[in-house]
């Protein structure tokens, strides 16, 4: 079984994750109605006052996000799943609660007062905004393999 480090983390691989990450990132907030503005106030913030540092929070981040999804991969393929969106959209707290260990980590590392402000107006309601976004993650992360 290839993991997800080997899949999503190789040289000639890697940027094409992170833009798609980006990609997902931006059709999932757009198909979000009034009720997420706080959200989309928050992206606007970090991607207006921090240029840049999205990308490389994307990057800096992957490695810890296949490690987070590490686990659920190993179990989807050995039992011989179809679709890995819908292999974690069938476990949406377990899932988001690993995803958003990665992002309280890099906000608590986090040296801007600006992002890390971002992060924790949205931080109560991000578990249900990536449960939303879990079929749509899998596909994308089952499309590298």
């Amino acid at each position: 079984m290839t993991s997800l480090q080997e899949l999503l983390l190789a040289p000639d691989v890697q940027p094409r994750v992170v833009a798609d990450c980006q990609k997902l990132v931006e059709q999932e907030l757009s198909s979000k109605g009034i009720a997420a503005t706080p959200l989309k106030v928050a992206y606007k913030a970090v991607t207006a006052f921090a240029p840049g540092y999205y990308q490389q929070t994307i990057e800096a981040m992957l490695p810890h996000i296949a490690d987070a999804l590490e686990p659920f991969w190993a179990d989807f393929t050995a039992s011989g799943g179809s679709e890995f969106g819908d292999y974690l959209a069938k476990r949406p707290t377990e899932v988001s609660e690993a995803l958003l260990t990665v992002t309280d980590n890099m906000a608590a590392g986090s040296q801007r007062a600006t992002v890390v402000k971002a992060y924790k107006a949205v931080r109560n309601g991000a578990g249900k905004n990536i449960e939303a976004a879990l079929p749509n993650l899998g596909a994308m992360v089952q499309s590298y393999a």
